[in-house]
C-alpha cells in the first residue's frame, strides 16, 4: 500500500508561491525529489493545480518535463467531469473512500503537490501520510505564506531532517495530534 506524500518547496519566510523564480531543482536536493517521485505511482492534485500543472508542462522539455507529464494524476474536484487529459484520472466519490482506495490500487507512493483547498481538505481528513517541506535557503518577501491555506490549524510531528549540500533542508512530518495547544 503505497502512502500519500504531500510536498512543497518553501522559503525560509514560508513563501510557497510562485515556485518557478526561486526554486534550483538541479541541485542534490532536486536530484533526491526527482528519484523519488520518478519511481511513485502518480500524483494526488486538486482541480486548481491540475489545470495549472496542465497549462505548464505538457509544452515543457527535458528530464523534469518527461517524468511529470508521463506520471499518472490523480484529481479530486466537485467541478470537473468525464475524460481528463494529461494523463489525468478523477477521483470519484468522496475523498475519504476515493484516496484510502487509490493507496491500495497503486504500488507506490503517490505525491501531491500544490495547497489550499484540496491539500487542506486531506490534511484535515487525515488522508496525508507524510508532509515534505523542502526548505530553500532565501527570503523571497513576497507571495502566498500559506502552505496549506488559511484554513485551520493542522498539528504535525516532526518525523526526520535531511540537510543537502545546496544548502535546502528538507522537513519531514508526520501527522499529529488533532489538539495540540500544551506544546506552543
Amino acid at each position: 500500500m503505497g502512502k500519500l506524500i504531500a510536498t512543497t518547496q518553501a522559503t525560509i519566510d514560508g513563501v510557497i508561491d510562485p515556485v518557478g523564480e526561486w526554486v534550483q531543482p538541479d541541485g542534490d536536493h532536486g536530484v533526491y525529489s526527482f528519484e523519488r517521485q520518478a519511481k511513485s505511482a502518480g500524483m494526488v492534485l486538486g482541480r486548481k493545480t491540475f489545470e495549472g500543472l496542465a497549462g505548464y508542462w505538457p509544452s515543457k522539455t527535458g528530464k523534469w518535463a518527461d517524468m511529470v507529464n508521463a506520471i499518472p494524476k490523480y484529481v479530486g474536484s466537485k467541478t470537473l467531469s468525464g475524460e481528463l487529459e494529461w494523463n489525468g484520472t478523477l477521483l470519484e466519490g468522496d475523498l475519504e473512500d476515493s484516496i484510502p482506495k487509490l493507496k491500495e490500487e497503486v504500488e507506490g507512493d503517490l505525491y501531491m503537490h500544490g495547497s489550499g483547498e484540496f491539500a487542506h481538505a486531506l490534511a484535515e481528513k487525515g488522508l496525508v501520510d507524510v508532509y515534505e517541506v523542502y526548505l530553500n535557503p532565501l527570503v523571497w518577501g513576497e507571495g502566498n505564506l500559506h502552505v496549506l491555506g488559511d484554513r485551520g490549524t493542522i498539528w504535525l510531528e516532526l518525523a526526520d531532517v535531511q540537510r543537502f549540500d545546496s544548502g535546502v533542508v528538507l522537513l519531514t512530518y508526520l501527522p499529529g495530534q488533532t489538539n495540540a495547544p500544551d506544546r506552543i
